[in-house]
């Protein structure tokens, strides 16, 4: 893949700007922090040289005159709200989130539990944190937020809520996932804050949409693609157009509640003199660090067409609506691509068609496209990875790196043993017996050693894979897609 985004001075000028906003209030920013700190994956895939870290890292040079408070909503605690992408409650992932920071050199000041209304989830959660001496805050549901201004500026509306105690001048918000309340909490201290006479401020750090290239560039459609399912949509600022003459991005949301936040501004400020649009209120710089715009408009192509494959798995599990898939559709559209411009699909495909069994194919880092198929042992999934890590060590395709008399055993295991239909080896199982004979077979040994080679490669499947698969895969760090086919083998 070629790089095209300039992560050092990325990092140099992103925290250099987040030092200027602080300055420009004065006494303390209270910065809204979307997205993912510590392994923001759809930004490395789409800006092509961006660590997945590479938030973390600029909030490290921070580090001194930062503190992190953490959002959660208490109705999400109540009804056990997963992250999809980790498969861990919001609550489970508040504690991970705290222990991460921590360990990195981050200060972490509280905990605020939003929408209390005395839910006995959340009451136990606050009481678990306390008894690791994190302190925790409640805020409480406004009626006719945000639009009853008057309400909500007045002791029965923020003034209801806790005052969260911090010490430093960057207050970071963030939270495990979207809808848990990050802007009314940075709102409500602005409130308190003001009421003790200190000067605080407000800011928005998203990556997406990367507000300074064109509306309908593809790292901007890809994050379109991303979002389907919120029904996120990428507009022009109407209020950063009619304020300076000048065509900037931002989406929906912000867009739509950007004349409440200036009502809000003025009722604790007395008028509003920082922000004219909602582009004011962010501070994203990445946009000034693409160094090599094609390489990212095909990154961010490949990138839609990774979440179409998603979206239309989902509605073949009957998990996703059928709405998020016709977006994700017509943003190919205005993207000007078809599944068939993603090589690896087409070899998966044009695979399969010929053997009339299931396949997969992955393409390398240097290019190389290595495909498999489904046989009498080997699922194709597994067929692929051994495959790919027998290329990678330069040894003949032909050669046995799992002898046949040691796999026989695990399917009797699998079928006879634990009641599986389907005898053939997954990819964990597969890579179990190739780490087993890597200790007398130095062939196997070699091969397993080009595992982590596969990161950040393509894969495509001809049917949906199970469970474990798709685990396997994303521990591997392959970007995977497949065909909405249910597998003969396998009841989904």
């Amino acid at each position: 893949m070629k790089i095209g985004f300039d992560n050092e001075k990325y990092l140099k000028i992103q925290s250099e700007h987040i030092k200027e906003r602080i300055s420009q209030f004065g006494d303390k920013l209270y910065l809204e922090f979307g997205g993912k700190l510590f392994d923001d994956y759809h930004a490395s895939r789409v800006l092509p040289g961006f660590a997945p870290d590479s938030k973390l890292q600029m909030l490290l040079q921070l580090a001194d005159m930062a503190e992190i408070v953490i959002v959660i909503s208490a109705k999400d605690i109540e009804k056990n709200k997963v992250r999809g992408d980790l498969g861990i409650t919001y609550d489970v992932d508040v504690v991970r989130l705290i222990e991460a920071y921590e360990k990195t050199g981050l200060c972490v000041g509280s905990v605020v539990i939003t929408h209390f209304a005395g839910q006995n989830g959340a009451v136990q959660f606050k009481a678990k944190l306390e008894k690791r001496n994190i302190p925790v805050y409640l805020h409480y549901t406004i009626p006719g937020y945000p639009s009853n201004t008057p309400l909500i500026i007045s002791e029965d509306g923020f003034g209801k809520n806790d005052y969260i105690k911090t010490t430093r001048p960057l207050v970071i918000v963030t939270a495990p996932g979207p809808g848990s309340g990050k802007m009314a909490t940075c709102l409500s201290q602005l409130y308190h804050e003001n009421l003790r006479g200190v000067r605080a401020g407000y800011a928005k750090f998203e990556t997406f949409p990367i507000w300074n290239i064109p509306l309908k560039h593809p790292v901007n459609l890809a994050y379109e693609a991303a979002t389907a399912d919120l029904n996120d949509v990428n507009m022009i600022d109407p209020f950063h157009l009619e304020a300076y003459g000048e065509t900037t991005v931002n989406y929906n949301r912000d867009i739509e509640i950007f004349p409440v936040l200036n009502a809000i501004f003025e009722a604790i400020y007395g008028e509003n003199t920082y922000y004219k649009s909602p582009t004011d209120m962010g501070v994203n710089m990445a946009g000034n660090c693409i160094f090599d715009d094609e390489a990212c408009c095909e990154a961010s192509r490949m990138e839609i067409i990774r979440r179409y494959y998603a979206a239309s798995n989902k509605a073949a599990r009957e998990e996703g609506s059928d709405t998020e898939l016709y977006k994700i559709g017509l943003l190919m559209k205005q993207a000007k691509i078809n599944t068939d411009d993603r090589r690896v699909t087409v070899a998966a495909k044009e695979r399969a068609e010929l053997l009339g069994v299931p396949t997969a194919a992955i393409e390398l880092q240097d290019g190389t496209i290595i495909t498999s198929k489904t046989s009498d042992l080997l699922g194709a999934s597994a067929a692929l990875l051994l495959n790919a890590v027998k290329y990678l060590a330069h040894i003949e395709h032909d050669a046995k790196l799992i002898r046949p008399e040691f796999i026989e055993p695990i399917q009797k295991l699998k079928v006879d043993y634990l009641g599986g239909r389907n005898p053939r080896l997954h990819t964990d199982e597969v890579l179990i017996a190739l780490s087993m004979a890597a200790v007398t077979d130095e062939k196997a040994e070699r091969a397993i050693e080009q595992l982590p080679r596969l990161r950040g490669c393509q894969v495509h499947t001809s049917v949906m894979l199970s469970d474990v698969d798709l685990r396997t895969f994303k521990k591997l760090g392959v970007d995977l897609t497949s065909e909405p086919v249910r597998s003969g083998l396998k009841l989904y």
